[in-house]
């Protein structure tokens, strides 16, 4: 391994994926002297980065003490993760392992527009630190997971359907701000080492689509293993996440996934939230089951309701999701032929039996044998929490991939 591969950030990510978790492992794994391998561990421990493991792992081979383990601690700091949907948010505070240590929620609808929202979920933050005792001072970044298509560079969202007000707002910029209104108080906590505090203007706040984040976290703690691994979202709108060979696919400006556009040939007077006329959304969304429901005297106004009506098993809303289920497998079945995708999740307010069973039903009977053949069809496994849970990783690997790991410990020693 070369020198500028094997810098301190680098030697923490061998660590973090359990690579090589001993100095020993660490020499051999990059080549290093002993010395040079001591040295930048020295700069990860001073960071508080780093802690010695409970456990030990096998002296040498000639009988040789046995070495320390090393592991990367989750503890040192804190990361804050919202997931907004469309008419209701979660907010809470994780460690950097993922663990949440305090929630709030509540309803907050996203068309209430940038400003009010992001005001709230800062105030909501502030609220949940309290409860996880722990200062402001220890937040090291804010990831939002939104409803929305997201221009990955910018960090904005762009031309959002069910986000009115939102497009190429600047989200991160006026979400430091908020934050840093609602937790001035905290700032007599004390310095930190880290110089990323809630009143400096550096402080990261990644935005990504929900979808995209959905299924970063649902691969990355239950799949690590599938290296195509394909999330649909069906709630008020429907979209998907594509994660492959661990990394979030994106396209070229943050557009991929956004199945809930494609338009349906047999559908033309389906007039969908973007305007135009057909999407697969304008059919078979939570929002579209709704207005259906609605119109055969079935009292429903969301997504939500929609849900709720599934779950008391009422006919007509079991029927209208194995038929959504129907529509939505009718595009899948492109998309699983061109992904080729080890895992298909499907996952929102209308994931359950009838819309899984609908999408069985297209997807095996129009798909070739082969690319259904090593195909696992699953609902979630994280719940109503895996936007929290993504976008905490997301912040988390973003913060300490070895650049920008190098680049803080730097700022750290100054």
């Amino acid at each position: 391994m070369s020198g500028n591969q094997a810098s301190a950030g680098h030697l923490l990510r061998l660590i973090r994926t359990g690579t090589a978790t001993t100095r020993g492992e660490l020499q051999r794994a990059t080549g290093l002297s002993r010395s040079t391998v001591g040295s930048r561990l020295d700069q990860l421990f001073a960071a508080g980065w780093l802690r010695t493991g409970a456990g030990t792992a096998g002296g040498a081979a000639g009988g040789g003490r046995p070495s320390a383990r090393l592991e990367f601690d989750t503890r040192h700091a804190v990361v804050l993760a919202a997931d907004l949907e469309t008419r209701h948010v979660r907010a809470a505070v994780l460690d950097l392992g993922g663990t949440v240590l305090a929630e709030r929620s509540g309803p907050l609808r996203v068309d209430d527009g940038p400003e009010r929202v992001l005001d709230q979920l800062a105030e909501w933050f502030a609220v949940a630190l309290d409860e996880a005792g722990t200062p402001a001072s220890q937040v090291c970044g804010i990831g939002l997971s939104v409803p929305g298509p997201v221009d990955w560079t910018s960090g904005r969202v762009v031309q959002p359907p069910i986000m009115p007000g939102w497009d190429r707002y600047p989200v991160a910029e006026r979400m430091r701000q908020a934050f840093a209104e609602h937790t001035r108080p905290s700032s007599a906590a004390g310095p930190r080492q880290d110089p990323m505090g809630p009143d400096s203007a550096t402080l990261p706040v990644l935005v990504e689509n929900d979808a995209n984040v959905m299924a970063y976290a649902e691969q990355r703690f239950g799949y690590p293993d599938c290296a195509a691994f394909l999330l649909v979202k069906v709630s008020t709108g429907i979209g998907a996440g594509v994660v492959v060979d661990g990394e979030t696919y994106r396209g070229i400006d943050g557009g991929a996934g956004d199945i809930g556009h494609i338009r349906l040939h047999d559908c033309p007077d389906a007039l969908c939230m973007c305007g135009s006329y057909g999407c697969l959304a304008a059919v078979a969304s939570g929002r579209a089951l709704a207005e259906q429901l609605a119109a055969v005297g079935v009292p429903a106004g969301s997504g939500t309701d929609v849900r709720e009506h599934l779950a008391a098993g009422r006919p007509e809303a079991v029927r209208l999701a194995r038929e959504a289920g129907r529509r939505v497998g009718e595009v899948l079945v492109t998309v699983v032929t061109l992904l080729n995708p080890g895992v298909l999740m499907l996952t929102g307010e209308l994931a359950g039996t009838p819309f899984l069973t609908g999408v069985r039903e297209l997807l095996y009977q129009r798909a070739m044998p082969r690319t259904t053949a090593h195909l696992q069809v699953v609902t979630a496994r994280l719940g109503d929490r895996a936007g929290l849970v993504g976008a905490g990783a997301m912040v988390v690997e973003h913060l300490y991939a070895p650049g920008r790991a190098d680049e803080r410990l730097t700022a750290m020693s100054r």
